[in-house]
């Protein structure tokens, strides 16, 4: 499930509100307007067509011979149906979730991005760069510190939403191309567009880079992780050594065991270098999102 990409620049609290409810943005876009708009004047239209319904009936019973009842029951329907509607479609209050996220959507109007600004394409992309950036920040080694926290804190967000920017223009782009190919292309035409097509590709190129530069940041972070997990396991092991070492010079079995247990410091000094080497590679990694990528769209 894609989450709703919100522009670094947007308050923390806004943007907060808008991951949690990007289906309401997604009614937002479709037209649906939680303010009230003309919904005061919903009652007086129901007290209007219920006196005309009623003066609809009585005209009946003294012109045509209509049924008293029958007129009565059709004007309490009327009414029923009407009080229906008005109470389906009565505005929520003005501190409702609906209306604050509504007020919000309007005022960062272009500070967000939703589920239906991407192609599926683009869609496969953002995944993608949403998982890498995921598991980034909730890894041992982020939470820890043992990563720039910080740092990281502030530029994924800003990757993620960069990446989402260049994915809509990417979108947009490739539906007016399919649009302009549709029905048929002449010769001249396609020799047109094929420049375009070519810089669609290019740029396409250029972002997926750049979700692949997160992904192996994601992947070096994940082996840090490990190697985290696994020192902390043989640290473990190794506060039980006396008793082990004890046990073996108790029995006599030295000569066969002291050897495996030695091994021991070596397996945690190996664990150590590993972390040490995956955190120095998760860095590089790091360093290499801040750099260009070359052909990316403006």
């Amino acid at each position: 499930m894609h989450r709703v990409v919100v522009d670094p620049e947007v308050p923390a609290d806004v943007a907060s509100l808008m991951r949690r409810n990007g289906h309401l943005l997604s009614r937002f876009r479709s037209g649906w307007n939680p303010e009230p708009d003309g919904a005061s004047r919903v009652p007086a239209v129901i007290v209007t067509a219920f006196g005309a319904t009623m003066l609809a009936g009585l005209f009946g019973t003294l012109l045509v011979g209509v049924p008293p009842a029958f007129s009565i029951t059709a004007a309490i329907i009327c009414l029923t149906v009407l009080a229906t509607v008005y109470l389906a479609t009565k505005p929520a209050p003005a501190d409702s979730i609906e209306r604050v996220l509504y007020r919000h959507a309007r005022h960062y109007r272009g500070g967000y991005l939703i589920i239906e600004d991407f192609d599926h394409g683009a869609r496969q992309l953002l995944g993608r760069a949403q998982r890498a950036i995921d598991h980034i920040l909730r890894s041992r080694v982020n939470v820890m510190g043992m990563l720039d926290s910080v740092r990281n804190a502030v530029m994924l967000p800003a990757e993620e939403w960069e990446i989402a920017r260049l994915l809509t223009k990417l979108s947009a782009l490739r539906a007016r191309h399919r649009h302009m190919a549709r029905g048929g292309r002449t010769p001249e035409v396609a020799a047109a567009m094929a420049p375009m097509e070519r810089a669609l590709a290019a740029s396409e190129a250029a972002v997926v880079a750049r979700v692949e530069a997160l992904e192996r940041y994601a992947a070096h972070v994940t082996q840090a992780d490990h190697a985290l997990v696994s020192q902390g396991q043989i640290e473990v092991l190794r506060a039980q050594l006396p008793e082990y070492e004890q046990l073996v010079a108790e029995t006599g079995a030295a000569r066969f065991l002291a050897p495996e247990i030695g091994n021991l410091s070596d397996d945690a000094e190996q664990l150590r270098r590993a972390l040490r080497d995956s955190l120095r590679s998760a860095h590089e990694a790091f360093r290499h999102l801040d750099g260009p990528i070359p052909g990316q769209l403006p």
